[in-house]
């Protein structure tokens, strides 16, 4: 049987505009900014992490101190 292929075309809506009759909730706002906020933080600190492991790989000491001064936001607990 041969994949099948699925295209999709997006078409501008050329109707009326409709406006939300309610708003999010509070919680539902300020958990899914925690939630973004945790996961920006986690990809930042990997990111970081993973630099500074570049940095005592390659042997860049200079490199290495300003990627541990950056480092040291993430670790103040």
């Amino acid at each position: 049987m041969k994949k099948q292929k699925v295209v999709f075309r997006f078409l501008r809506y050329e109707g009326e505009s409709k406006i939300a009759k309610r708003e999010v909730s509070f919680e539902l706002q300020f958990t899914s900014r925690l939630l973004l906020d945790e996961l920006c933080f986690n990809v930042n600190k990997n990111r970081l992490e993973e630099a500074i492991n570049d940095a005592i790989d390659t042997g860049n000491e200079e490199l290495f101190i300003k990627l541990s001064e950056e480092y040291r936001h993430f670790i103040w607990e």
